[in-house]
C-alpha cells in the first residue's frame, strides 16, 4: 500500500472490442495475474455482450468486472439502455461514467454525467468518473474551467455523504486519447493535483486524500511507471494498450512496482 494509503487501480476499457470467446481467453489469462498483483486493484471494462460470462469467470477473483456505460434510471421506455439493477443482477460491480467518447460523439452533459455518477454509487457500483480537456481548450487556457466544471457537477450532486472510497476519477485529455500523444508525467501530476485540490475544497481533507484518480490517454507499457510514480497519480484507464493481456499485465506489474510500500 502506497505511503499515502491509497491502493492503486489499473483498468482496461475495451471500448467497442471482443466478442464473447475472446473475452474468455482474455479473463481466463488475466486471473493467475491479477491473483498476484497484490498491490494493485484490477478492473476490465467490457463490451456489454461480454459482461454476464466475464464477470461469471471473474467471480471470487482479483478482478473487477465493470461496464462502459449505464443510465441513471433503474426501468422504463430507454430503449438501447441497461441500469444499474440489470449490471448488478449479472455480477458486475463498477461502471465507467462520462468518458470524453460518451461526451463528445454521443452528447452526454455534465448533469447526466452526475446523474449516472450518483446512481452508480447509491446502487454500489463503483463509477470511474471521466473528465478532460480538447486540445483546443488546453490551448486556449480554457482547460482547467473545463475540467472544473466536469468534477464540479458531479460533487454536487453527489452530495455531502458520500466517501472517498466510493468514487474513482479519471483524468482523460481528450488529445491524447487514441493519438499516441500522451501528457507528461508531470502535466499528469499537475492535472490531477488541481483536481484532488478542488475535492479538498469541495468536500474536506479526508474526502480529497481517499479517492483515487487515474491517468488515461495513450498509456503503454513504456509509459505508466513515470506516470503512476507520481503522488496524486493512482493508476490508470487504458484503451488500446489493454486489449493485448500481455500488454496489460506489463501495466498492472508496472503499477504495482512504482507503488509498492
Amino acid at each position: 500500500m502506497p505511503e499515502n494509503g491509497r491502493r492503486p487501480m489499473m483498468a482496461a476499457n475495451w471500448k467497442m472490442n471482443k466478442t464473447v470467446t475472446e473475452a474468455e481467453r482474455y479473463i481466463a489469462a488475466l486471473l493467475p495475474r491479477a491473483a498476484d498483483s497484490g498491490g494493485v486493484d484490477v478492473a476490465v471494462f467490457t463490451p456489454f455482450t461480454c459482461l454476464s460470462e466475464a464477470a461469471r469467470m471473474a467471480e471470487d477473483s482479483e478482478v473487477l468486472v465493470g461496464a462502459q456505460n449505464f443510465y441513471f434510471e433503474d426501468s422504463g421506455a430507454f430503449t438501447g439502455e441497461v441500469s444499474a439493477p440489470l449490471l448488478l443482477d449479472i455480477g458486475v460491480g463498477a461502471v465507467i461514467v462520462g468518458h470524453s467518447e460518451r461526451r463528445e460523439v454521443f452528447g452526454e452533459s455534465d448533469e447526466t454525467v452526475a446523474k449516472k455518477a450518483k446512481r452508480a454509487v447509491e446502487a454500489k457500483l463503483l463509477p470511474v468518473v471521466c473528465v478532460g480537456e480538447t486540445k483546443e481548450e488546453r490551448d486556449s487556457g480554457g482547460m482547467w474551467d473545463k475540467i472544473s466544471g466536469q468534477t464540479k457537477a458531479v460533487m454536487d450532486e453527489l452530495g455531502g455523504d458520500v466517501s472517498g472510497d466510493s468514487v474513482v476519477f479519471a483524468y482523460e485529455p481528450i488529445w491524447a486519447i487514441g493519438t499516441g500523444d500522451t501528457a507528461s508525467p508531470e502535466d499528469a501530476q499537475e492535472a490531477i493535483g488541481q483536481i484532488r485540490g478542488l475535492l479538498r475544497e469541495t468536500r474536506d481533507d479526508s474526502f480529497a486524500d481517499s479517492v483515487r484518480i487515474l491517468y488515461g490517454g495513450s498509456v503503454k507499457p513504456e509509459n505508466i511507471a513515470e506516470i503512476v510514480a507520481k503522488e496524486d497519480v493512482d493508476g490508470g484507464l487504458v484503451g488500446g494498450a489493454s486489449l493485448e493481456v500481455e500488454s496489460f499485465e506489463k501495466l498492472i506489474a508496472a503499477a504495482d512496482g512504482q507503488k509498492d510500500g
